[in-house]
């Protein structure tokens, strides 16, 4: 993965606008390593294969970057995002990573189900 260019980014996102595509998000501030200490509070969220189609796409910040995806009924979010890439399936794939390099969220766009 490479870090945000804006217009690079920019530009795949507006690649899947007006399309039916497939969303993965999900996010997570450390979920898998909570049995480390079990006073930290974990919290996450994920969906994989939602089938949307959304009309404006935008990049946003200074970084990290935020993305928003304005569907029919309201809109996807997400914020943290540091890095993004085209794989060689065409999906957008657009990260964020902590100062440790740990995922901390993924917002994945694609014409076909992530498998």
């Amino acid at each position: 993965m490479e870090p945000i260019d804006m217009k690079a980014a920019q530009a795949a996102i507006n690649s899947f606008a007006n399309k039916d595509v497939y969303i993965h998000l999900e996010t997570t501030n450390g979920a898998y390593a909570s049995h480390n200490d079990q006073s930290f509070f974990s919290a996450g969220a994920f969906i994989r294969n939602a089938l949307v189609r959304y009309e404006l796409g935008k990049i946003t910040g200074n970084g990290p970057f935020r993305v928003g995806l304005k569907i029919n009924l309201g809109w996807i979010y997400a914020e943290g995002i540091t890095h993004y890439e085209i794989d060689e399936d065409n999906h957008l794939l657009l990260a964020g990573h902590d100062n440790a390099g740990k995922l901390a969220v993924a917002l994945e766009i694609s014409s076909t189900p992530f498998e």
